[in-house]
């Protein structure tokens, strides 16, 4: 991101007390605390919501460290919500608020669309939560409370994010797809966009497989833990992927002409900030020592995930610096 998206605002609004920024800020806040409390409980030795027989146990340095990354994480939301509120976030450079609100985005979105989706497959039926051994993982009260209170964040942080962004960049996405210059995105941004669709294709092809049933690929560990939630995120996987890569083409060929700007920006944000970030955390499940190494094809899939996701961010920053710096020479 060029500096010409970090300065002050471009619009004459700010980020001010208002009654409903109030608001946001405290629910994004206090949506934090059951987390935080329940982390900060297993990392000083509580077996809260942690059932006999839970692998979970059996990890217990790896866990507590694990933990205390999950609580950093969850922390940043807290920042967050204040950076997004108050007006010295206005003069925060826009890299260092976009990288972490993308970072959220990647791990708020799956959550906020797979659990409610999950909950309707376990009413009717799906499988339940276990481990290999078909103990439980964890209560059944500590996903409630945990994935609403990520519900809770996500919509949240969201709407603040939503109402910053407009005030301070609103005019960068402002008209039709129909309406950019041409020049704006060039023959390397198009090449960038029919690359990440071509490394979308393998990573699609996977998590249909295994959003439909199918083993290929799959450790021990997948293969039992193959409950109504996996499925649904394989399924979720590949609607992200393929929104990273439609709002991609869309913006590198100026196509779907009469749709508003801010469409293709916004698949392009959320579909490659999922497709990293999901895949980059599940990668990272194994050194916690709870699960075994994935296999090559899971490996694979991930990395082609993070690929796809980053050439699209590529190009969405790439867009948003050109168009802030078109503006600032036709007003200087």
């Amino acid at each position: 991101m060029t500096q010409t998206l970090a300065p002050a605002p471009e619009t004459d609004h700010a980020v001010g007390p208002g009654r409903s920024r109030r608001a946001l800020r405290a629910v994004a806040i206090v949506s934090c605390v059951p987390y935080l409390s329940l982390k900060a409980a297993w990392i000083a030795g509580s077996r809260v919501g942690i059932p006999d027989g839970s692998s979970l146990l059996e990890h217990r340095a790896s866990m507590a460290v694990a933990n205390s990354v999950t609580v950093l994480l969850d922390a940043a939301v807290i920042v967050l919500a204040l950076l997004l509120t108050r007006p010295w976030g206005l003069r925060v450079p826009a890299w260092l608020l976009a990288l972490p609100a993308w970072v959220a985005t990647g791990l708020l979105a799956p959550i906020m669309a797979g659990f409610p989706i999950q909950l309707v497959v376990d009413a009717l039926g799906g499988p339940t939560n276990t481990t290999a051994d078909g103990e439980p993982f964890l209560d059944a009260w500590v996903f409630g409370v945990v994935y609403t209170g990520f519900i809770v964040q996500g919509l949240t942080l969201g709407a603040l994010l939503v109402l910053y962004a407009r005030d301070r960049w609103g005019r960068l996405w402002e008209g039709r797809v129909w309406e950019l210059p041409v020049g704006l995105i060039g023959a390397a941004q198009r090449a960038i966009a029919v690359a990440a669709a071509g490394c979308a294709l393998p990573a699609l092809a996977a998590h249909l497989l295994w959003a439909c049933g199918g083993t290929a690929g799959l450790d021990a560990t997948h293969l039992a833990d193959r409950t109504s939630g996996f499925y649904v995120m394989e399924a979720l996987s590949a609607v992200f992927l393929a929104m990273a890569v439609t709002g991609a083409l869309l913006l590198a060929f100026r196509r779907g002409r009469t749709l508003p700007v801010g469409l293709p920006l916004a698949l392009a944000w959320v579909g490659s900030a999922a497709a990293v970030c999901w895949a980059g955390w599940l990668s990272l499940a194994p050194l916690t020592d709870v699960a075994d190494g994935p296999t090559a094809v899971l490996s694979l899939t991930y990395a082609g995930q993070m690929i796809v996701g980053i050439l699209v961010a590529c190009i969405g920053v790439h867009f948003l610096a050109e168009r802030s710096a078109s503006r600032n020479r036709r007003t200087a």
